[in-house]
């Protein structure tokens, strides 16, 4: 689990994602699809998660990674 800083700045990263996911024309609420859940109809992934990846970056470069993945497995990993 991650410390609570960190907590802060993953869920303001994902609302920022979130809401540039909202306006993209391949938010699979602009789309027919079959699958319940909130996703990227480019990628596939659900926008949920990925959006709260700090390693993660938008196939599309909507918005970019802020970390390397190695550095999110040490912040979120710390005190383990």
């Amino acid at each position: 689990m991650p410390p609570k800083e960190l907590k802060k700045v993953i869920k303001k990263t994902s609302k920022e994602r979130l809401a540039i996911c909202e306006a993209c024309e391949y938010h699979s609420k602009n789309k027919k699809t079959i699958r319940p859940d909130a996703h990227c109809t480019n990628c596939g992934c659900t926008l949920s998660a990925k959006t709260k990846c700090l390693s993660c970056s938008c196939p599309l470069e909507k918005w970019v990674a802020l970390v390397t993945p190695d550095q999110e497995d040490e912040m979120t990993s710390h005190g383990k």
